[in-house]
């Protein structure tokens, strides 16, 4: 597909990991899960020659705003979009530019195209953390990530790709793949497959508390540092023997298990039972 006229010949910056999704199919699906009526206000993620943006706009959402760091893509999408009073633009690092508030008039979903290498902070950023969650969420976040990492995010309990991520992921939203994507769906195609994640935030009051949150993260990381090792093995000296078995106990946890055979619930259960006999979060390793 060749490039717009108003980004000329615009050249792919790999440092800002630019792959242009061309593959109309997935263009649809991806604007079918958002589910966008005229009430919404969509934050859309590294727009680049502004395809996604377009499709967006062809639907009846009521404003789209679009985070662009390459400077050149801004002057090519102001150029595309800029008479829209639907679309506001900024230039900037998605990580770092101030964003509107979360609602009202601000943002309430987000559909993006995500550069892979800035897809842990930006789902921190997008979703906060356990024990600082973003409030209020977003209502839904539609998102084109590597095929790694959907599988990660959306992994069950006894599977190879379920990790620390995923118990996190999933106590902060509902995860659910929207559809694959193969390299050749973009232009340059990446080395990698990927795939269309759709997220609803849980809302507050379906989240942790602080206090259980701050409890749960190191007891998260101190088993899946050691992932491989049975419970017993990899949390052994965070308290006696046999206390820390009776508390597996009451949340129905077996210390033989490993860390990946739990639930997220199970370790919520696990660390509420912690928390209650040590008022304070379990030290880290």
């Amino acid at each position: 597909m060749a490039s717009p006229p108003a980004f000329g010949a615009h050249r792919v910056r790999h440092r800002f990991g630019q792959h242009w999704l061309v593959d109309q199919e997935v263009l649809g699906q991806i604007v079918r899960a958002a589910e966008l009526t005229a009430s919404d206000h969509v934050l859309e993620v590294g727009p680049g020659r502004g395809v996604l943006t377009e499709a967006l706009l062809a639907t009846p959402v009521a404003q789209v705003t679009a985070v662009e760091l390459d400077r050149d893509l801004v002057a090519g999408l102001n150029q595309r979009f800029g008479a829209d009073p639907r679309c506001t633009l900024v230039s900037g690092d998605i990580l770092s530019v101030p964003l509107p508030p979360v609602g009202p008039p601000g943002p309430n979903k987000v559909v993006a195209n995500i550069p892979y290498n800035i897809t842990g902070p930006l789902l921190e950023r997008l979703l906060g953390r356990l024990d600082r969650p973003l409030t209020p969420p977003f209502q839904r976040l539609v998102l084109l990530v590597q095929r790694e990492v959907g599988e990660r995010l959306r992994a069950e309990a006894g599977m190879s790709a379920f990790s620390a991520l995923s118990v996190r992921m999933q106590l902060l939203g509902t995860i659910k793949g929207v559809c694959s994507v193969q390299p050749r769906c973009f232009q340059p195609p990446p080395r990698v497959h990927s795939e269309v994640i759709l997220i609803d935030p849980l809302p507050p009051e379906q989240r942790l508390s602080q206090e259980l949150a701050g409890a749960l993260e190191p007891l998260l990381r101190r088993a899946f540092t050691a992932r491989r090792k049975m419970l017993r093995n990899s949390l052994a000296g965070l308290l006696p023997e046999d206390t820390l078995a009776a508390h597996a106990a009451e949340a129905g946890v077996s210390l033989q298990a490993r860390p990946q055979d739990l639930s997220p619930h199970q370790w919520v259960a696990f660390a509420t039972s912690l928390n209650r006999a040590t008022p304070s979060a379990p030290p880290a390793p």
